[in-house]
């Protein structure tokens, strides 16, 4: 199904979630490295996302590239760093209490913040492996004193080789529960990350197309950017579950391997 709103545009950036889209359980998906070579010989604009807050880009290049999918640093875009732009662009040199790993302290660094226990101007939370009650409870706290809170992302659960973990919206949701205060979220399914995205390679809704495995973040995420969105079958959602959906994505295809040549 088309969206008559780009139709006659070419497409000169490219957004690209990673899980699901390109990797499926550590395995790189059969026509992700094609792209992303197409992506590089095109020179075109291009960002791999993910809502994971727990790695640095760093992390994830070597990652990728161990993989066999080599995507540089500069394209990567993951919802720490988003949420590290979000809040110095609010606050500039301000303060942060966060619950993470090294992707989200380490974007927090890299803009000049300082991260503290001590009267903070927001409470961050992110992705970790092991949430400490001791943690939420200082979160909590800090929130009832005044802090504004903060979360990555509003994925409640994640996925493991032992199944769901509990992520990063379920515990925000455990903390709005003692506290009265939502947290704002930063990552998929709001547009700021996408737009945000955009701006870090120069780049145009217009002329931007998004492709995700998921409907509810990364369709309605670049949906809402103004972006063509393109939903590929290889990840959470199925054919059966589009039309639950009150928007639809511009196209569905099997698979990121039908997508090389439009690039």
């Amino acid at each position: 199904m088309a969206d008559r709103r780009h139709v006659d545009r070419p497409i000169e950036s490219w957004l690209t979630d990673m899980d699901g889209v390109l990797i499926h359980e550590g395995v790189p998906i059969p026509g992700a490295d094609a792209f992303l070579k197409k992506l590089r010989e095109a020179e075109r604009p291009f960002l791999v996302l993910t809502n994971n807050s727990i790695y640095t880009a760093r992390d994830l290049h070597a990652r990728l590239q161990r993989m066999g999918l080599e995507v540089p640093v500069d394209n990567i875009w993951t919802s720490a760093m988003a949420t590290a732009q979000f809040v110095a662009d609010q606050r500039p040199g301000g303060s942060a209490y966060v619950i993470g790993e090294a992707g989200l302290t380490t974007a927090l660094h890299d803009v000049g913040y300082i991260l503290t226990d001590h009267d903070p101007d927001f409470v961050i939370l992110g992705e970790t492996r092991t949430y400490s009650f001791e943690a939420m409870t200082k979160a909590v706290r800090l929130i009832n004193d005044g802090a504004r809170f903060i979360a990555t992302n509003p994925d409640n659960v994640g996925p493991s080789t032992e199944g769901a973990l509990p992520a990063t919206g379920s515990v925000a949701a455990l903390i709005t529960a003692a506290t009265g205060k939502k947290p704002y979220f930063v990552g998929k399914p709001n547009p700021l990350m996408m737009r945000a995205g955009l701006n870090q390679i120069g780049a145009h809704s217009e002329t931007s197309a998004m492709i995700g495995d998921r409907m509810d973040t990364d369709v309605l995420a670049g949906l809402e950017a103004g972006m063509r969105t393109f939903l590929v079958l290889t990840g959470v959602t199925q054919a059966d579950d589009i039309d639950r959906y009150p928007f639809r994505p511009s196209r569905v295809v099997d698979s990121i391997a039908d997508l090389v040549d439009l690039v």
